[in-house]
């Protein structure tokens, strides 16, 4: 019986002549084989009981490695999108060359993400482009997608509606775009991109354009600073913690400040008496700066921020000096450790001019995320010293 006509009488098919075809040995036989069985699937599964869907699967799996490509091209295509067909038959034809894998990688909801990524980690280009497209893709193969490397393969994930990426993943891909251009679009048109990760997006694409900005018409960066800010700036919701209120210091700095009072002998005074959070909020207040880099500019060692915020705001040498002695109780240090830091800072800080000083300070106002941005594109210059002023009080890599 030739197969054209055992296509069409694949109801009257019998188990005497699926055994006379698996014991012919040809290419021949195997793809009549083959093509039989994958004819019942398609018209009679639902007459199979399951022993038998179970042999004629089995049998199919043995056969389908020696039968010609357009046969097995055309069963992974007809088996591709069926929920109903064996999962070890699937990661098969799966596994097949790309034109026999793709429609089943694209398409077969059987498959699992485990067989998926083994496809990704031991397959080709060809097969790991065809799991970017599925049509449902879950964090942890987009995230083996991801791991990848292969850029092709990252923005065909990313221009999928249908794949699921984490968080995680999606920051890393943010900062990939810095380098790789393809992914900007596709990574802004997600869904689930968070509002801090496309605000670091935006924010280092605009630095990186700032350098542009400046060299061409010869701009003032301060000036391109704050433009860049204005224009797509806020405060981040994920730098600080949810407004709760003034905190008490916060109202008695506000108090201080509207008699007039926010000046270095009241700094001072409130480091006196230990009030160190109230010092904090008025040097916030003072110079403009988020509390939490004054927190951190008061107790870091060897006081380099504290000096060039204070040589910003035009505070007295001597001022300076009570405020650094005052912020090293903190910090249990010798006497003679004390006296050399107390020295090299006060050199610093007779080194320092104020217009350098001013110009970092104004950095240091700026978003966090923005002055990260400033860093990676290495925008940071000398002001007058013998190296570099430090962009962001804040990154241990900037000192």
């Amino acid at each position: 019986m030739a197969p054209s006509e055992e296509h069409g009488q694949t109801e009257s098919l019998d188990a005497p002549y699926l055994l006379a075809l698996a014991r012919q040995k040809t290419v021949a036989s195997r793809t009549a084989l083959a093509e039989t069985i994958a004819a019942l699937f398609a018209k009679g599964a639902d007459s199979l009981n399951d022993r038998e869907f179970a042999l004629m699967a089995d049998i199919l799996r043995r056969v389908l490695k020696e039968i010609e490509l357009s046969v097995r091209r055309r069963i992974a295509a007809e088996f591709a999108s069926r929920p109903d067909v064996p999962r070890d038959l699937l990661t098969f034809l799966a596994n097949d060359e790309i034109d026999v894998a793709y429609p089943v990688l694209s398409q077969s909801p059987v498959l699992r993400d485990a067989d998926l990524i083994e496809v990704i980690r031991n397959r080709t280009l060809e097969h790991q482009l065809a799991v970017a497209v599925r049509f449902e893709v879950s964090e942890a193969v987009s995230e083996e997608l991801v791991s990848t490397g292969n850029e092709t393969v990252i923005t065909e994930l990313l221009k999928n509606p249908d794949a699921r990426i984490s968080r995680a993943t999606l920051a890393y891909l943010v900062e990939q775009s810095r380098r790789v251009g393809g992914y900007r679009e596709p990574i802004l048109s997600r869904r689930e991109l968070p509002e801090d990760l496309a605000k670091r997006m935006v924010l280092w694409v605009s630095a990186a354009l700032r350098k542009t900005i400046v060299d061409r018409f010869g701009l003032d960066p301060t000036e391109v600073d704050a433009l860049i800010e204005n224009a797509v700036l806020h405060a981040d919701p994920t730098d600080e913690a949810p407004d709760s209120g003034p905190t008490a210091a916060e109202r008695l700095a506000e108090e201080l400040s509207a008699a007039g009072r926010n000046d270095a002998d009241l700094m001072i005074s409130a480091l006196q008496n230990g009030e160190v959070s109230l010092f904090v909020t008025l040097f916030s207040r003072a110079s403009g700066m988020r509390e939490i880099l004054v927190r951190r500019m008061l107790f870091e060692p060897g006081g380099e921020g504290l000096a060039i915020a204070c040589k910003a705001l035009d505070l007295a040498r001597e001022d300076f000096s009570v405020i650094f002695l005052f912020s090293r109780k903190a910090r249990p240090v010798s006497a003679t450790v004390l006296r050399d830091e107390h020295k090299a800072v006060m050199d610093l800080y007779d080194r320092l001019t104020q217009d350098a000083c001013t110009k970092v300070l104004a950095r240091w106002q700026r978003d966090h995320n923005y002055l990260k941005a400033l860093l990676a594109v290495d925008l940071t210059e000398a002001q007058g010293m013998d190296r570099p002023l430090p962009t962001d009080p804040l990154d241990p890599t900037d000192r």
